[in-house]
């Protein structure tokens, strides 16, 4: 294990959090239970206080074939799982195209674009020395419920890699902002969408601060330039209020806030 200090305000995509120390776990290390594992940061809203951090090393950054299976290390960023794919020729992986953060972060939400998710295509993942059946583990629409740290997944080889797979599905992904933001505020409601919700209640576009909905898609919340994190947090609980008032809809968060104090390590 080592310390590794971390500019939230550059390492996140919303470029948004302290400076912070975070433990680097490394292979063989036995893993705490008292942090929270981040990965890319990509879908985080840091507070300037936030829980203890970690997070896996390089040394879980890798991509192998191991006989009838492709083994893929949970620190391993998406684009280095699809390049290792499109040059074995593996079908499967197309949707991870341009969809950022590593497998671990991909693992805990169930991370996908439209119909294709991350969770169909495994067949098991290491937690800490013992591999888990997928169809073990309870999962859903963005939501995993993973019994401990991830430290690397296993998937059944399939040939025949798919550039216009690749290349229709990157398409659907050519309405989201430019501007830093940490993906998908909110999950969409079942038979609807969280950016239509936003939109119809009058937040699309509207900022406070160097924060906003942006005017390209409303779920994106982003950082127009020295954003800060209560700007974030009041733009987040609007849209909840106003969306439950006026629809009575109650909006679940896919970005994950860590602030120490609304957020329980678990035990």
């Amino acid at each position: 294990m080592f310390v590794r200090t971390i500019d939230f305000s550059r390492y996140s995509s919303i470029r948004i959090g302290p400076t912070a120390e975070v433990l680097m776990i490394e292979a063989g290390d036995p893993i705490p239970t008292d942090r929270y594992l981040i990965g890319g940061a990509n879908n985080l809203l840091l507070s300037p206080e936030p829980p203890p951090l970690m997070m896996l090393s390089r040394d879980f950054d890798y991509c192998r074939i191991e006989g009838e299976f492709l083994e893929v290390g949970a620190a391993t960023p998406t684009g280095k799982l699809l390049s290792f794919a499109k040059k074995h020729d593996l079908a499967g992986f197309e949707f991870v195209a341009k969809l950022p953060g590593t497998l671990g972060g991909m693992l805990a939400m169930n991370a996908g674009v439209k119909s294709y998710e991350i969770f169909p295509l495994l067949h098991s993942v290491q937690i800490g020395k013992e591999w888990i059946s997928a169809g073990a583990i309870e999962h859903g629409y963005r939501f995993t419920r993973l019994p401990g740290i991830a430290t690397a997944a296993r998937f059944p080889i399939r040939r025949g890699y798919d550039e216009a797979l690749r290349r229709e599905l990157l398409a659907l992904r050519t309405n989201q902002p430019k501007e830093p933001s940490a993906g998908s505020a909110f999950k969409n409601p079942p038979g609807d969408y969280a950016g239509r919700l936003i939109e119809a209640v009058g937040l699309k576009g509207v900022r406070l601060g160097g924060m906003g909905w942006s005017e390209v898609h409303a779920n994106f919340l982003v950082n127009y330039g020295k954003g800060h994190y209560e700007e974030a947090i009041e733009l987040i609980e609007r849209a909840k209020e106003r969306v439950h008032e006026t629809f009575g809809i109650t909006l679940e968060e896919e970005i994950r806030i860590l602030d120490a104090a609304r957020f329980d390590l678990p035990s």
